[in-house]
Order: C-alpha cells, then structure tokens, then sequence
C-alpha cells in the first residue's frame, strides 16, 4: 500500500483507489497535453499571429482566466458527484453587485462581492442536503433566481462606474509582463489545489464522489462536506465576477452569459470525471487551456460562432464519454 504509515482511513482508502488504474486512466492524463499539442500545432499553421506573445498573453491567457476561476468553481461539486450549474449566474449577480456597490465602497465592493457569492453557495449547499433536493435541479432553480435578481437591479440595462483604482486590480501589471488577471487566476489555482491535496476537505470531496458511505463510516459530518463545495463554487464566482465588473468598469444582467458550457467542457476534458471521484483542480487547468487555446484558434480563423457552438459541443461529448466512470453509471446526483 502506497500511503505507508498513513493512518486515516479516508487517505488510506483514497490511495488504495488511486492505485487501482487503468488504461482508460491513462487516456485522460495524457488526453488533454495531446489535445493542446496537436491545436498549437495546428492553429500556428493556420495564422501566423497564432502563436504570438501578444496573442497568447493578452488573448488566450487573460481571457482564459475568467473561465480558470469557473472552472474550478464547478470541480468541487463535480469531484463529489454532485454538479452547480448557476455558477455563470452567479457570476452575473457578484458583478452586478461589485458595479452596484463600487460608487460608495469603493474596492472594498470586491470581497463584499465574493461574500454574496458565498452565501449563494451556501444556500444551494443547504437546499441540496437538508431538503434533499439533487443538486442539478436545486442549482437549475437558482440559476433562474439570481438570474431574475440581477435584472431587477440592473433594470435590464448596465451599470456603469469609473474607478482606477478598482480597474487596475483587474487590467494592471503588479509583476513585469504579467498581467494581473493571469495573475489572479494562477493565485486561485494554487489556493484549489492546495485545498484539494493537503485538507481534509479535499479528501473528502474525493471520496464522496467514489463511495459516500466511505465517508459516513469513517465518522465525518457528511452533510458538512457536501455543502463545502457549493461554497467554495460560490466564492470563486464572486472573485471571476467581481474581477470582470473591474475590467470592463460595468454592470449587466448578461456579463457572465456563454461561461456554463466552456467551463463544463473544461472540468471534463481535464479530467474530471463527471462521476465524480478522480481529477481535481490540477487537472482543470489544462481542459480551460484546450478550450481557450481551441476557441482562441477558431476566432483567428474565422470559424463561423455558430459552427463553434457545435464544436465546443462535440468536444463536451467526448469529452465526457472517456472520462466516465461506467461503474458508477447508475448512481444521479
């Protein structure tokens, strides 16, 4: 047994289960770094301003970074089997509120944003496990709800604001030659990763997603757990969110509109099954990258955007008939 002197029963169970791999294991891992090798391939051949600094930096890497931070919003739940699909909606909502609230709070709008996005993820966390309502429709509903919130605050129209300071959390350059959306967005990314590999809330997620009653046996507050993620979705929304209200010095009731299907399409091409169970935010990273990389490539090309749709289609597809884990295919969360 790999975990040595180990003596928690859920890392212990964990390694036991990461040991056990199989081809289909092997097709994941090595998936996503083909992909994005043959597109950079690819797509140089076809534009010369393809593979630029320019292009890669200002377009590929600080637009990726909003759907980096919804991505990995969306693997926590997914890693337990579960699945948020109001994250785009609550982006929406936190950017609304950041725009609503910048004029007399200034950038202290920001966390104050994240905080309601948390307490959004908290609710849907709640819904989920004390009404036992599953997680698709419980999400479904709040989708429409915040939808709703954020066009009675915004009137359907948007709100606007001028703040400098604000606007360059989200469009400066705090380190040379790197933008500080690439910045936040890799700050996030290592907070995920930490919190999925050295917490035992990370553990747990895991280990929900490959057998809750693991999880009830080894004495864990499950319900706890469950609800953790949702939070945590919330949280990175509000930042994504309150980081796009401070690029684009605005507010509207469609700013996080088209973030839903690229970020699902990315958790699963990373490789996190839908399952539940095996990937993590480690993973996310390079299916936000196939992604970027691939839309990135079709607007540079002239790909018609509703051909794109059908691609970034056919992509989620697949991508999700090989991460699957057909063991578990009866189990719906």
């Amino acid at each position: 047994m790999s975990s040595g002197t180990n003596t928690n029963p859920i890392a212990v169970w964990i390694d036991e289960q990461r040991e056990k791999r199989t081809r289909q294991d092997w097709i994941i891992d090595v998936g996503p770094f083909a992909m994005l090798l043959v597109l950079g391939v690819l797509f140089t051949a076809l534009s010369e301003n393809f593979f630029t600094y320019g292009n890669l930096v200002n377009n590929v890497a600080k637009n990726s970074a909003f759907l980096l931070l919804v991505a990995l919003a969306g693997t926590f739940p997914i890693l337990q089997q579960s699945i948020d699909l109001s994250v785009a909606q609550l982006v929406t909502l936190t950017g609304v509120v950041t725009a609503v609230l910048i004029p007399d709070f200034g950038v202290l709008a920001l966390p104050i944003a994240v905080v309601v996005g948390m307490m959004a993820g908290a609710f849907n966390g709640l819904v989920f496990t004390k009404l036992k309502v599953p997680s698709f429709l419980v999400t479904l509903g709040t989708l429409s709800i915040m939808g709703g919130l954020s066009l009675i605050v915004t009137d359907g129209s948007s709100i606007t604001f001028r703040n400098d300071m604000v606007r360059d959390i989200a469009t400066g350059e705090w380190i040379p030659f790197v933008p500080n959306l690439v910045l936040w967005g890799l700050v996030f990314y290592v907070f995920t990763v930490f919190l999925a590999w050295r917490t035992k809330f990370g553990r747990y997620c895991f280990a929900l997603g490959e057998n809750e009653r693991v999880v009830e046996l080894a004495g864990a507050k499950v319900d706890r757990y469950k609800i953790y993620p949702f939070v945590l979705s919330g949280l990175l929304c509000g930042a994504a969110g309150a980081l796009l209200a401070a690029r684009i010095s605005s507010g509207s009731a469609s700013m996080g509109e088209g973030m839903l299907l690229p970020s699902i399409a990315a958790i699963v091409m990373g490789g996190t099954a839908l399952t539940g169970g095996v990937g993590g935010p480690h993973r996310t990273i390079l299916g936000v990258l196939v992604i970027a990389v691939l839309q990135n490539g079709m607007n540079l090309t002239a790909v018609d955007p509703f051909v794109q749709e059908i691609i970034l289609g056919v992509v989620v597809v697949a991508a999700v008939a090989l991460s699957i884990d057909r063991r578990k295919i009866d189990v719906v969360k």
